[in-house]
């Protein structure tokens, strides 16, 4: 497979917030049949060509959201260029967490990391709006005050998933260009 970029990217964000599923609808197509926790970090690779015309292989690295892999986790963050920092819409403690995360990356991954912060799980709050409990116009402007991209997107629907990646490894390719 020829590419003319290698970038390695990372999936954090706390347990159950569905960066596995995101992973699996991005490389795969589907979702996983029987989704077990994350243990420790998994990876996959797919190349994507872009708009400016060149290819990018993306390595993916899916990190495990529990606390006691967060030593194993964060070496892995190391030459990461990009990052989807995801929350579950329907946790407001997910996202309570992403202002650590980010700090973990930040020390530890490229200092021009690109990340895009991913509101998941939109299906639940479109079958019931009152499960909605993360403002989009309020993780719109942390992202914003962050400097972060932003989406939601829905590993059900298949909203977002691939449109979060790309946007991340294009802003990639901007800042390392």
């Amino acid at each position: 497979e020829d590419y003319d970029h290698l970038y390695k990217l990372v999936l954090v964000g706390d347990a159950t917030v569905g960066k596995t599923h995101i992973l699996s609808r991005y490389i795969k197509g589907t979702l996983p049949k029987a989704p077990t926790a994350t243990i420790g970090v998994e990876f996959a690779t797919r190349t994507v060509s872009l708009d400016a015309g060149c290819a990018v292989k993306a390595q993916i690295w899916d990190t495990a959201g529990q606390e006691r892999y967060r030593a194993i986790t964060s070496a892995h963050y190391r030459r990461a260029v990009g990052a989807l920092l995801v929350y579950d819409i329907t946790k407001p403690a997910t996202f309570k967490s992403c202002e650590r995360w980010m700090e973990e990356l930040r020390s530890n991954a490229e200092p021009d990391i690109v990340i895009m912060l991913v509101g998941n799980k939109v299906d639940l709050a479109e079958k019931n709006p009152g499960d909605r409990q993360v403002d989009f116009d309020a993780a719109a402007d942390f992202a914003s005050q962050q400097g972060l991209l932003f989406e939601e997107a829905s590993t059900e629907l298949v909203i977002a998933c691939e449109l979060g990646i790309c946007k991340t490894i294009g802003g990639t390719l901007k800042t390392i260009s």
